[in-house]
């Protein structure tokens, strides 16, 4: 039996929630083919380069049974992700996952932001999803398939990010609905404060003294949901928005 393909945004670091998504998938008959992008990374020192190597990841999922494609894609490209979705269906099989895992965060207030920062955000936190979607569901093989977005609710002081997950958040909701008929659930997954090398040694502390369990989210947590979101186990759940976040939220 062939095994089902699932493409991911925003994979490449090793200490990332799609990192470990793609590896949880893979561990479970999933093929993958992710997207990275490496300039953002290095524009944001996210780990540094010696944990950001998506030769690496393809060597680890093809070692699980998985075929596996790495693209480098800059999805403010409004031609990139359609073309992502033709390249993976063309290499791999028509795609019956798609996890949105991938986002501009720079911080910044209302009083801080560009014009062009605003614009790069919503670029790539919005209509790439919205482009991936439209894609995804042109392609989709019969049976249906599955999308999950992750998401966040941190808007002050990082603005910019937090509108344009807010805006995502919508059309993934929407998605549930319009995209029911093709078969395919819509969800969300808020991870809650994930330290995947943002957090310096001061908000490790805050973030964690204000976790009712007292540690932070892993990206294996992420990870272990969005496995059971695009199972068939999941296939009546859609229009959620599930806050997975250790009860930071309450």
């Amino acid at each position: 039996m062939s095994r089902p393909v699932a493409l991911l945004t925003g994979a490449g670091r090793r200490n990332g929630i799609a990192w470990s998504i793609a590896t949880t998938l893979a561990a479970d008959g999933w093929d993958i083919v992710f997207s990275h992008l490496g300039d953002y990374d290095r524009r944001m020192s996210l780990g540094g380069d010696p944990d950001r190597d998506p030769a690496a990841l393809v060597a680890e999922l093809r070692a699980l049974g998985a075929r596996s494609i790495a693209v480098d894609a800059d999805l403010a490209d409004p031609a990139v992700p359609g073309r992502l979705v033709a390249e993976a269906s063309a290499a791999l099989g028509p795609v019956r996952a798609l996890v949105l895992s991938h986002a501009e965060s720079v911080d910044s207030g209302i009083l801080d932001t560009s014009v062009e920062s605003f614009d790069r955000h919503f670029a790539v936190n919005t209509r790439a999803s919205w482009l991936l979607l439209q894609a995804f569901a042109g392609q989709v093989p019969s049976g249906g398939g599955r999308v999950v977005a992750l998401t966040s609710d941190h808007v002050v002081g990082n603005m910019p990010y937090g509108a344009s997950k807010g805006a995502l958040d919508r059309i993934i909701i929407a998605a549930a609905r319009e995209l029911a008929p093709l078969g395919i659930t819509a969800n969300l997954v808020n991870p809650g404060p994930v330290d995947t090398g943002w957090m310096d040694d001061e908000t490790r502390a805050a973030l964690t003294a204000a976790q009712p369990g007292g540690r932070l989210g892993t990206p294996d947590d992420a990870a272990r949901l969005v496995r059971f979101l695009v199972s068939n186990d999941a296939r009546w759940i859609t229009g959620q928005l599930i806050m997975s976040d250790g009860g930071f939220s309450i």
